[in-house]
């Protein structure tokens, strides 16, 4: 699977209540969370943010409280993948649980800017910075981890 999007970066450390702030997780709609998706950290993102989109930060990538809401508002806002220099635990494994197409790679979070425009191989981690002609090696998930994401999901994978 390859994915090609723009891409928005932010630091380390962007906590879930960031992400999502709790004032909005008294909703199960998936589309109203993504509405306010990013908007503590960056107000214009849900009007910037186009299906596709590539999300870039760096180290400790979703800390903070453990709900799958933050990776949800992620992906249903159309980001179709998060590329970080590392992922709180919690995180990575609510973004898997969830379909949300993940991936660690320092140098990648280092050298792409934001505006850059990506392409991410899955299948073999390769991450290709089109602007700047670069690419990064990421190491990619086992295929029966791309098959959850591939899915939607956790919950969709079992039921396929």
């Amino acid at each position: 699977m390859i994915v090609k999007g723009t891409v928005h970066k932010y630091s380390d450390n962007v906590d879930t209540d960031v992400i999502i702030p709790a004032r909005y997780l008294n909703t199960p709609d998936a589309k109203e969370l993504a509405s306010h998706c990013m908007e503590d950290i960056d107000p214009d993102f849900v009007r910037r943010v186009q299906p596709g989109d590539i999300i870039v930060g760096g180290f400790n990538f979703g800390c903070g409280s453990s709900r799958e809401h933050a990776p949800l508002a992620i992906k249903t806002c159309g980001v179709s993948c998060v590329i970080a220099k590392t992922f709180a635990r919690i995180f990575y494994r609510n973004a898997i649980n969830i379909g949300l197409a993940i991936l660690e790679c320092e140098q990648a979070a280092d050298a792409i800017q934001a505006g850059d425009q990506v392409a991410v191989d899955f299948d073999t981690g390769v991450i290709t910075n089109l602007t700047r002609g670069e690419t990064y090696q990421a190491q990619p998930f086992p295929p029966f981890i791309q098959n959850i994401i591939q899915k939607g999901g956790l919950m969709k994978a079992i039921q396929a």
